[in-house]
């Protein structure tokens, strides 16, 4: 048995720090790993992400390092926040040093380009980890950072890893709950940054209240369609880790993905949205992803395929506004789904 004396976080960007920050705030030593030694003196000098996470203090307990060997050696937990184009050659180099008794967490929202596995897949692929969770929520890195009360979902098929993180990370300004729906949760951070450049639309051409409403009620559905399809739990997608991180994602403008979408409604270009953005909008990756997907899989997803084809076909937003609701309307849920939900 290795003896851990930390709890590591693999990747320095917004969301990585943010969950540093939390733990340390929690009195835990962490070991962040950041690519970029920028980002490193950064945090070791000044107790600052400015690139990632601005002028919000860190917690002093952050250790920044480029060793990940030293991450994998000396931490019980490793949570790794990465992009999904990163996610598969770290989680590989991170392999050759991990014990098959450590926790492996993924906190990315990406789906893999070409293969379509989801990140808990890579770590089973790249790693002798067994305890292997999922943690997905409502989370507006800008909020948790200015301490406002929050939470997340951490799934696992362990029991172990959800009670294990519950504990390390609650806090009074921040608490965890529990899922066995490793699929759905993960899933749910997914695909609610695709249905928020919609959202984003919507308000960029200044629709209402009504419209929101119809495309986050629509958005779920769609969700928990393609949810079904990698072995999901339809309930999962009404919860925390579902609407409750579609609500935030779709109405903040915090959020990039609603970014995206509100300024292509305004006419901008998405490179041009892309470059000012200054943070990375997975949406915009991930809806090409799932467009494979959709497309392999035979599903009809009418929002998820009206921003694919806004994004990567450059159709014109009115026209896509004007196919959608001119679309025959069929039963609000699928028969299938309703039993699920029924049953649950």
């Amino acid at each position: 048995m290795q003896n851990y004396d930390s709890i590591g976080v693999v990747g320095a960007n917004s969301w990585g720090t943010t969950l540093a920050h939390l733990l340390g705030k929690h009195g835990h030593r962490v070991l962040l790993w950041a690519k970029e030694p920028e980002i490193v003196e950064d945090i070791h000098q000044n107790h600052r992400n400015a690139k990632f996470t601005y002028d919000f203090p860190l917690s002093e307990k952050i250790v920044p390092t480029q060793d990940l060997e030293q991450v994998a050696r000396r931490c019980e937990v490793v949570i790794v926040s990465l992009s999904s184009q990163l996610f598969r050659p770290i989680v590989y180099q991170l392999g050759n040093f991990l014990h098959a008794d450590q926790i492996l967490i993924s906190a990315c929202q990406g789906l893999e380009s070409g293969t379509h596995c989801l990140m808990h897949q890579i770590i089973q692929e790249e790693t002798c980890i067994k305890k292997i969770g999922v943690l997905s929520g409502p989370n507006l890195f800008q909020e948790i950072l200015k301490g406002s009360p929050s939470a997340g979902v951490i799934a696992s098929r362990y029991h172990e890893v959800i009670h294990k993180n519950i504990h390390i990370f609650s806090s009074p300004d921040f608490k965890l709950y529990g899922s066995e729906d490793v699929p759905g949760v993960e899933l749910s951070g997914i695909i609610k940054n695709v249905i928020a450049i919609a959202a984003g639309i919507a308000d960029g051409l200044g629709f209402g209240s009504n419209t929101k409403a119809l495309v986050v009620t629509r958005g779920i559905s769609e969700m928990a369609r393609i949810g079904v399809k990698f072995g999901a739990k339809p309930i999962t997608f009404t919860g925390l880790a579902g609407i409750g991180d579609l609500i935030v994602t779709c109405s903040s403008k915090l959020s990039p993905n609603y970014r995206v979408g509100y300024y292509l409604a305004q006419s901008q270009s998405l490179s041009q949205i892309l470059r000012e953005l200054g943070t990375i909008a997975e949406g915009v990756s991930t809806v090409k992803v799932l467009h494979e997907f959709i497309v392999k899989m035979k599903l009809s997803l009418p929002i998820l395929g009206g921003v694919y084809t806004v994004l990567y076909e450059n159709r014109p937003i009115p026209e896509v506004v004007a196919e959608l609701m001119n679309r025959m309307s069929q039963f609000e849920f699928d028969p299938t789904m309703y039993t699920e939900l029924r049953e649950a």
